[in-house]
């Protein structure tokens, strides 16, 4: 999906311009997949962008950074402040969000210690990831030949660069065999999550989504979508999952910063009904929290100011 340039992008704490906002070839991130991000959005509302769970976000990133021992050097309200900044600074009501922490240029060699970290915030406009029909219409899975890594090889805990080389390799394999997505199972053959997205399985009238010991992120989307369908009255809990259980679901949806909450019309091409009653409700309202349009999920928005 092709990016469209903003006029700045914030670097080490400041604001550069979007063609200057370059690092050197020997950057050690570069070489070693070392760095921390995240995926975060704006969207346009009454009172102007917000950025939806923003001190979330950051504070995702930060837990990130320590579990790879990574030291940022910038507070979570500073980080906050930055991210406000970047996103007044391009003039959008609504965008994409991706801060960065990644060791820089100076050392080479797999001792990160002595590296410094480099941190950047950018921002553009980025329509719906999974297509603009992925709610009414749905989207096509496949189970990936390619297993999500063991926590004790990477930790899926941390958002860290390195971790979406699994995932792109997923990703690419699904589309290359006519899939929009693709889904990963974790050493023991349960169901992890997709290649960025977290995933719920409706079977017995119950919402269903893998437990984080089943190696999917922690996902900040999925914690407020989880909590709206509760609040509609769904029942949801957490729970291991096998691809049989997929290929039965009464419904099933996927969501992400990216991807917003995405319908999932077939797995391994068995068909699924989509879209389904509870999928439907949970995107309508999802769709109203994000842009501060219902009181009880207020506090989810951030206002850039």
């Amino acid at each position: 999906m092709p990016i469209e340039k903003t006029e700045k992008i914030w670097m080490n704490g400041e604001l550069v311009p979007w063609d200057e906002a370059r690092i050197h070839v020997l950057t050690h991130t570069l070489h070693y997949g070392m760095g921390v991000f995240e995926g975060i959005r704006a969207y346009e509302t009454a009172a102007g962008p917000a950025v939806f769970r923003l001190t979330d976000h950051v504070d995702r990133l930060l837990e990130s950074a320590k579990i790879m021992m990574m030291e940022i050097p910038y507070t979570a309200e500073e980080m906050v402040e930055a991210i406000k900044l970047t996103v007044r600074e391009t003039g959008l009501q609504s965008c994409y969000i991706r801060p960065i922490a990644y060791y820089g240029y100076g050392e080479m060699g797999l001792n990160t210690l002595p590296c410094t970290v480099d941190v950047a915030i950018a921002c553009w406009p980025w329509g719906a990831y999974l297509g603009d029909d992925a709610l009414s219409k749905g989207v096509s899975m496949k189970i990936s030949s390619w297993v999500r890594h063991d926590p004790n090889t990477m930790p899926p805990a941390a958002k860290t660069t390195g971790n979406y080389v699994n995932s792109s390799l997923a990703k690419v394999e699904a589309l290359k065999s006519g899939y929009d997505e693709a889904i990963m199972l974790n050493p023991q053959g349960f169901v992890s999550e997709c290649t960025g997205e977290n995933i719920f399985c409706c079977r017995d009238d119950v919402l269903v989504m893998p437990p984080l010991a089943a190696g999917a992120l922690e996902g900040i989307t999925q914690h407020a979508v989880a909590t709206i369908a509760v609040d509609l009255g769904f029942e949801v809990r957490p729970d291991m999952l096998t691809r049989s259980d997929l290929y039965i679901a009464e419904e099933m949806f996927v969501c992400g910063t990216a991807a917003e909450v995405s319908a999932v019309n077939s797995v391994d091409d068995r068909q699924i009904p989509c879209p389904g009653p509870k999928t439907v409700a949970v995107a309508d309202e999802f769709a109203k929290a994000v842009r501060g349009q219902t009181d009880r999920y207020k506090d989810w928005v951030e206002h850039v100011g």
